[in-house]
Order: C-alpha cells, then sequence, then structure tokens
C-alpha cells in the first residue's frame, strides 16, 4: 500500500514530537530535576538490558552494562549536543559498554584458574537466559524458534551480531545504526547482510 501525503506528516509530526520530548528530558537531567532521572529510567532502561543482554548473552553482565550505561549518561549529559537522537545516542554508549564487558572477560577472566576440571562449567556464562520484556520480535517468532535464533546469533561474529540485533531486534533504521556503531551506512548495510547470512547458515540444520 502506498504512503500518502498525510502519512508522511503524520510520520514528521511524531519524529518532532520525540525531539522536543528528548531536548526536554536533556534539559531537565542538566537541571538535576529528580523526575527526570525516574522518566529516563522509566523509557531506556529495559530496551538497555535487552540490548546488551543480546550482545552479551550474561544475565549478570548485562545488568553491570546498564548500571554503566547510566552513570555515563548521568555524568556526560552536559555534553549531548543533539546532533543524535537521544536513543542512538545511549544506544551508543551501551554497544561500547558491550565491548569494554568482552575486551574484560577475554583478558581476565580467562585467565582465572578453574577450579571444577569438567571443561563443560567454562561455558557456562554464556548459557542463554530469557528475556522477560516483550518485542515484536518476540511476539512474531514462536518459543521454539525464538530460542534457536538466540543460539544461532551468540555463534556469529559479534561486529555482526550487533548490527543484526539493532536492525532486526531493536528495530532502528540504517541511519540510527550508524550513529550509533559509529560507521558508514554502507558498512552498516555491509554487516547486515553479512550477519544475516551468517544467521541462516547457522540455523539451516534446524529451521
Amino acid at each position: 500500500m502506498a504512503t500518502s501525503i498525510l502519512d508522511l506528516s503524520s510520520d514528521r509530526t511524531s519524529e518532532a514530537s520525540a525531539e522536543c520530548d528528548d531536548l526536554r528530558l536533556v534539559e531537565a537531567l542538566r537541571e538535576g530535576v529528580e523526575r527526570a532521572y525516574e522518566e529516563l529510567l522509566t523509557r531506556f532502561q529495559q530496551p538497555v538490558y535487552a540490548l546488551a543482554f543480546r550482545l552479551l548473552n550474561d544475565q549478570s553482565e548485562a545488568g553491570d552494562v546498564v548500571q554503566e550505561v547510566f552513570l555515563k549518561v548521568f555524568r556526560n549529559i552536559g555534553n549531548f549536543r543533539g546532533q543524535s537522537t537521544l536513543k542512538t545516542w545511549i544506544y551508543r554508549i551501551t554497544v561500547n559498554e558491550a565491548h569494554n564487558a568482552r575486551r574484560w572477560f577475554f583478558r581476565h577472566r580467562r585467565r582465572e584458574v578453574e577450579l571444577d576440571t569438567d571443561p563443560e562449567d567454562s561455558r557456562n556464562w554464556k548459557e542463554t537466559i530469557a528475556d522477560r520484556s516483550r518485542s515484536p520480535y518476540e511476539e512474531a517468532a514462536d518459543r521454539e524458534q525464538h530460542q534457536m535464533i538466540e543460539a544461532a546469533l551468540e555463534k556469529i561474529n559479534p561486529i555482526f551480531r550487533e548490527a543484526v540485533v539493532l536492525r532486526d531486534i531493536t528495530d532502528l533504521s540504517y541511519e540510527e545504526i550508524a550513529e550509533v556503531l559509529g560507521v558508514s551506512l554502507g558498512t552498516v548495510k555491509s554487516r547486515i547482510l553479512r550477519g544475516r547470512e551468517a544467521l541462516r547458515d547457522e540455523l539451516a540444520g534446524s529451521m
């Protein structure tokens, strides 16, 4: 169905309203208004957790990332210039903190001495824990397919995984993803394409 002029006008009005809400919230945060902090957490805490969890596949790590993200938001809100939306700015911080958490794991945790000789235990940190939030992605897939997709996502290159998650699960536009990841639009499209291909290969034998 073709999009009408009225539909386009409605979309622009909605976007303008969201931008006004962001500016109002940012200004209140800069002034230290307590209710603004509550509103920020209400709007973004669950989406930030869901994104961090899907990038890291670990409930505890995702929770730590959420804390770091909002600490950085609170400390750096004065530096927010509105060159991107508040959402993409927060998601960019989330992706960076997930990268930091992943690097910390490979640098430190693998040096720890395993007390249990069972090698299977070394994979416990990767166990997928069901995210209780509902999204269009979760509404569209039944539980078995969801579990297979989550398991396949875990196996693909993290660079491709974050692009696929931001597009197909978090539902950001290509332009927003480019802002979040700090890469060109062409790179975003390439990563999503390669990520989807890798995901199809992983799922080929099970779906």
